[in-house]
């Protein structure tokens, strides 16, 4: 069951789906610039996903999704819905990154821009996700 107060119930679900989602990406972003300092981009991004699942599941859970289910069965499936968001952040990421940008002589802050573009990519497939499988 969600954790949130009364009068978060006022605000439609999406709503609050988009703000703790925004959340989320922010720390997935943001700790990305602290990966990158340990590890190549592709594996930074990888690595700043997790923190990312972490800080949604957390907001999801108690601000947005009302589940009766076991914890477990959330993480568990939260984790495999956010695999197929992984592969897309990751595989974007690296396209512009590595591609797109190069090709058109793009160097201005390329990993960031790119990062964050990538980290938009599956909101949709996510709402859907969490949605019918992990909170159901």
């Amino acid at each position: 069951m969600a954790l949130a107060a009364p009068a978060i119930d006022r605000i439609p679900v999406f709503v609050r789906f988009l703000a703790c989602g925004g959340v989320a990406a922010l720390a997935n972003w943001g700790s990305r610039f602290l990966w990158s300092l340990i590890l190549p981009f592709s594996l930074a991004v990888v690595a700043a996903y997790g923190v990312g699942m972490v800080v949604a599941f957390y907001l999801f859970r108690a601000f947005v999704f009302d589940s009766a289910r076991p914890i477990g069965g959330q993480a568990r499936d939260f984790c495999l819905v956010n695999l197929f968001g992984m592969a897309a952040t990751v595989g974007v990421a690296w396209l512009l990154v590595e591609v797109l940008f190069p090709a058109v002589g793009m160097t201005f802050h390329a990993e960031a821009i790119g990062h964050a573009i990538a980290i938009a990519t599956p909101v949709a497939t996510s709402w859907v996700g969490h949605r019918i499988i992990t909170f159901r």
